[in-house]
C-alpha cells in the first residue's frame, strides 16, 4: 500500500502515481481580474467539486480585509457561488473556531487573499482550521491563494528578499509555509518586480526544488498528479535546477554573489503546462492529452 506521507503535507501523496488528494491547488500570481472576464477565478470556481458550490474567503493576510472582501464576495457570486463566507480569522484562537472549521467544511473554494504570507503560518500552522483545509483539499475541494496566499502554499516559503540583492548569500528568507504541495518553491508578483534572482539562489541552495514564478494576473493549477497547467493573461516561469552544473554558494561568507551554472528557465502561457516530477514543459496539445490520460487511468 502507498504511504501517504510523500510529497504533499504530512497526510497524503500528490507524488504518488495513485494520488489520495483529489482536490485542486491554484496558485495566482496577484492583480487577478476580479471585475472583467475573471478568467482566473472562474477557473478556480469550475474546479469545485459538484455538491459544494460554496465558498471561504480567508484574508487573514491582509492589513486591509474589510477593503479586499467586497471584490472577492462580488466576483464569486457572480461566478454562481450559492453562498460566500468571509471567516474572520485573525488570530490563533479564531484559527481554531469551530463555526470557521464547520464553514471550511462546507465550502468547496477555499481561497487566500494576498499580504504577508507569515501572518498566514504563524496564525494557521498546527491549527484545527488548518487540518480542516488539507482535508477539504483531500476530499477535492480547491484550495487557492493570490500573492502572498499562493506564496505561502508549499512545505517551504520566500518570505522576504529584496530583488537586487537576492543573488547574493543570504538575500533570500525563507521559511516553512502551510505544506499543501512539496518539491515547489513559489513566488508572486515575478516580472513585474523582477524576482528571478530569488527563485535563482533559491535553486542554487537546493536543486531539487522547482522554482515557479507567477506573473500578475497569472495562475498554475497544480493538478493531483503534479502537473501544473497555466491559466490567465499573464506569464507562469519556471526555474529549473536539478540539473545544476555547479555553484558557489556553500563557500561564501554572507552577502557574497553567487555563480551558478546551468540553470533552466521556461516561460509558460495559458493553456501550457509542467510534469513537475518529470521535469517536462508541456505545449499544449501534450498538456491536454497529459490530463485526459491521467484522468483516464
Amino acid at each position: 500500500m502507498h504511504s501517504l506521507k510523500a510529497s504533499l503535507g504530512g497526510e497524503w501523496d500528490m507524488a504518488s502515481h495513485h494520488p489520495t488528494v483529489t482536490g485542486h491547488l491554484v496558485a495566482i500570481g496577484g492583480a487577478e481580474d476580479k471585475t472583467s472576464e475573471l478568467a482566473i477565478l472562474r477557473r478556480v470556481f469550475e474546479l469545485a467539486p459538484n455538491d459544494s458550490d460554496e465558498v471561504a474567503i480567508i484574508a487573514t493576510a491582509s492589513s486591509i480585509p474589510e477593503q479586499l472582501l467586497p471584490s472577492y464576495e462580488a466576483a464569486f457570486t457572480r461566478l454562481g457561488a450559492s453562498q460566500v463566507h468571509a471567516l474572520n480569522i485573525q488570530d490563533r484562537q479564531q484559527a481554531a473556531d469551530e463555526e470557521n472549521i464547520r464553514l471550511i467544511q462546507r465550502s468547496g473554494v477555499i481561497f487566500f487573499t494576498g499580504g504577508d504570507q507569515l501572518r498566514l503560518t504563524s496564525v494557521f500552522g498546527g491549527s484545527a482550521t488548518l487540518r480542516a483545509i488539507r482535508e477539504r483539499l483531500r476530499a477535492g475541494a480547491v484550495v487557492a491563494g493570490t500573492s502572498a496566499g499562493a506564496a505561502a502554499m508549499p512545505s517551504t516559503m520566500i518570505y522576504n528578499g529584496a530583488a537586487a540583492d537576492a543573488l547574493r548569500k543570504g538575500g533570500v528568507n525563507m521559511t516553512f509555509g502551510l505544506d499543501f504541495v512539496r518539491g515547489l518553491i513559489i513566488d508572486s508578483h515575478f516580472l513585474e518586480r523582477g524576482r528571478f534572482t530569488r527563485l535563482m539562489q533559491v535553486g542554487a541552495s537546493n536543486p531539487e526544488h522547482l522554482g515557479v514564478g507567477l506573473g500578475e494576473d497569472a495562475a498554475v493549477i497544480i493538478h493531483p498528479n503534479r502537473i501544473l497547467e497555466t491559466v490567465g493573461p499573464g506569464h507562469v516561469i519556471i526555474i529549473d535546477s536539478r540539473d545544476l552544473a555547479s555553484s558557489n554558494i556553500a563557500e561564501l561568507d554572507m552577502d557574497e554573489p553567487v555563480a551558478i551554472e546551468n540553470m533552466i528557465l521556461h516561460a509558460m502561457v495559458s493553456g501550457h503546462g509542467y510534469d513537475v516530477d518529470a521535469r517536462r514543459y508541456l505545449v499544449a496539445d501534450e498538456l491536454a492529452a497529459t490530463l485526459a490520460g491521467r484522468r483516464g487511468q
